[in-house]
């Protein structure tokens, strides 16, 4: 019987979880319509797993749901299916900038994959799903809007913009979905999201997933969610079964040969975490330089460009991504197998963000720090805050032990020149072009990985010893405190972000 305690302002209510609750082997006996069953099996998904288990039902019989589940659970459409379902069985028809239900995600990225996945579902019920978020047309969103959306998947920031405007109106909403909640509080955008819960139905239906339940979080729960069920696959620190994770300790000069080797692997799908958008880029350009198909991602690029970039390393035409922990909180690619912390993670919890990316639906993956012999320290706290079991291993060039933990070969040393057009955010000053011809890396000055350039392509080292610098976070929101001329009242832009 499944548990529904709410969760206490004093400590955390008695959950179900993963362990207890009932097992149910079909999406049709949670209640999941015919249309919806169908379509799911359709795309090959024919088992529900233990948080779509677990917290359907509830959601269906419309309760206030707080879901606890790491990245790759398949929280969406826990929280998504119920949403459709229910809007369908109500039959209404959206009105004039209205929406009848909202989601709200802290990434453009994430927006779109979930807009992209509930569509499926949508389709077959004749419901439409429409995204708001920065970087893509606001007037176009408008329009939408105006022509009726039965769910809107948005970021608080460009949400906010349509409030203000008064190209949409929260009173329609009778369900509310927050997705990926402490990464919401991490990136400070819980004071827009509590006022736009605020102006939605106070008696509404509220589903709040996340992977932690920090106190921020819980905080909104208290506010938001009275009389919710709440269901959990287990400690938020416990590592996924098929996650290996590993500290490489390398030598000085050594970390841009080792990278190198680690993104020359054949097969699968490799994402490299930088701490800053000019680590992205640096590391990028020293890749391309050896031979390797890399791109970067990271808030300094437009909208168009990133959904391009992300879509060939989707597709497999890019097997290496570069990517900042803000722009890769909504990657949720299957088929990744290996996560590279090129610089350290701030904290744990970005570290788990991080490692997320793969071991998604039970695939097996596999997450590596690089350490320099300044760092160990800082990543075996981390990893040990994260409650993850760590095997630590030197590694050289070309060493046996590299090769056995990543798949890591000698690169081609040819570079690569059919680069992706230097993308230039709006409004910025143009670089200089490398007249001359030839590979010319940049360096990543001010960033968390800085090394020298491979000079002319190919296989080169960094010549002597260099010290990093000082990790920080990556484009930090900024804070606006006007108030816009009255009505909702955004404390960020996050331009870069959402």
């Amino acid at each position: 019987m499944i548990d529904a305690t709410p969760l206490s302002p004093a400590a955390d209510a008695a959950v179900t979880t993963a362990a207890d609750a009932a097992v149910t082997t079909t999406f049709a006996e949670l209640g999941l319509p015919a249309p919806v069953v169908t379509a799911l099996a359709a795309k090959g998904i024919t088992v529900p797993s233990p948080i779509q288990s677990m917290a359907i039902g509830d959601a269906l019989a419309g309760r206030n749901v707080l879901g606890r589940a790491q990245t790759g659970s398949g929280k969406t459409l826990a929280f998504g299916l119920p949403m459709l379902t229910r809007l369908a069985e109500l039959g209404d028809t959206p009105a004039a900038k209205r929406p009848r239900a909202l989601v709200l995600v802290p990434t453009r990225e994430l927006a779109f994959q979930v807009v992209d996945s509930l569509q499926t579902y949508a389709a077959p019920l004749r419901l439409s799903v429409r995204p708001a978020v920065g970087g893509t047309p606001f007037g176009r969103q408008a329009d939408q809007l105006r022509r009726g959306v039965d769910v809107l998947v948005a970021t608080p920031g460009r949400l906010g913009d349509h409030l203000r405007q008064g190209t949409c109106l929260l009173d329609d909403v009778c369900i509310t979905a927050l997705d990926e909640a402490d990464q919401m509080a991490d990136m400070g955008f819980l004071p827009e999201v509590r006022e736009i819960l605020g102006l939605t139905a106070a008696n509404g239906q509220r589903m709040l997933f996340s992977a932690t339940l920090d106190r921020e979080v819980q905080s909104l729960v208290r506010r938001f969610l009275p009389d919710h069920v709440q269901h959990s696959t287990g400690d938020s620190k416990a590592a996924v079964e098929s996650m290996e994770h590993y500290i490489l300790n390398v030598g000085r000069g050594q970390k841009d040969i080792v990278l190198s080797e680690i993104a020359a692997r054949q097969g699968g799908r490799t994402i490299m975490f930088a701490r800053t958008k000019l680590g992205c880029e640096g590391i990028t350009d020293r890749l391309r330089a050896v031979g390797i198909h890399a791109e970067s991602l990271h808030g300094g690029k437009a909208q168009n460009q990133r959904t391009r970039v992300l879509d060939r390393f989707k597709n497999g035409r890019t097997p290496v991504l570069v990517a900042t922990d803000v722009a890769a909180r909504g990657i949720h690619v299957d088929g990744i197998d290996l996560v590279v912390h090129v610089d350290p993670p701030a904290d744990h919890k970005d570290y788990m963000h991080r490692a997320g990316r793969t071991a998604r639906a039970g695939a097996a993956g596999t997450v590596v720090a690089i350490a320099l012999p300044n760092q160990r320290r800082i990543i075996g706290r981390l990893t040990g805050q994260a409650g993850v079991k760590v095997t630590e291993v030197n590694v050289a060039p070309g060493s046996a032990e590299l090769g056995a933990i990543t798949g890591a070969q000698k690169p081609s040393g040819e570079p690569v020149r059919e680069a992706p057009r230097r993308e230039r955010p709006a409004g910025a000053p143009r670089r200089g072009g490398n007249e001359g011809g030839g590979y010319r890396g940049r360096s990543s000055e001010g960033s968390g990985y800085r090394g020298r350039s491979s000079e002319g392509g190919g296989y080169r080292g960094q010549g002597g010893p260099r010290r990093e610098g000082a990790p920080r976070r990556d484009a930090a929101p900024r804070r606006d405190t006007g108030t816009h001329g009255g009505g909702f009242r955004s404390r960020a832009s996050h331009a870069s972000t959402d």
